[in-house]
């Protein structure tokens, strides 16, 4: 497949499907939507009590794209903080309107968007998982006053 879209790396990606299921006693959940094509992805994870995740699973219901970048969050999200998932959200965001560089590790996989560059209508794909973790972040700062829910 030499479309640039759909590249080897995106569709191994989504295969590995890192993270797809459900955790058991999750913290908090979140859920986001693309009305523009019916993409849905939820999340569910687990925090450690300075708000960082231990865990994270998602249930994606979505194109290869979304699949893809769900399983990079599946594999790498571990140990980020709500300011890491903005500073990704932001990176990603820039790479796929400039052809930036992508993010650092541990979120470099991100790479293997590049050609999602030239579809406009399609970066919202890649950011939906992204979008879906920082719901769940809103979720956890609306749990309880001050914070999140320490895991046990």
């Amino acid at each position: 497949m030499t479309d640039p879209l759909y590249k080897k790396e995106i569709l191994r990606l989504a295969g590995d499907a890192c993270g797809a299921g459900h955790l058991q006693g999750p913290h908090v959940s979140g859920a986001a939507h693309n009305p523009a094509c019916g993409d849905k992805v939820s999340v569910e994870l687990a925090l450690d009590a300075d708000g960082q995740v231990t865990a994270m699973a998602h249930d994606t219901k979505a194109c290869v794209l979304a699949q893809a970048s769900a399983s990079i969050l599946g594999n790498a999200l571990k140990g980020a903080s709500r300011d890491d998932v903005e500073d990704l959200a932001n990176a990603v965001g820039m790479m796929l309107g400039a052809n930036a560089v992508p993010p650092d590790a541990p979120f470099d996989a991100y790479s293997a968007f590049e050609g999602v560059v030239e579809h406009r209508n399609r970066r919202q794909c890649v950011l939906l998982p992204i979008n879906a973790v920082l719901n769940a972040f809103e979720n956890s700062e609306d749990a309880k006053p001050g914070g999140v829910r320490p895991q046990p």
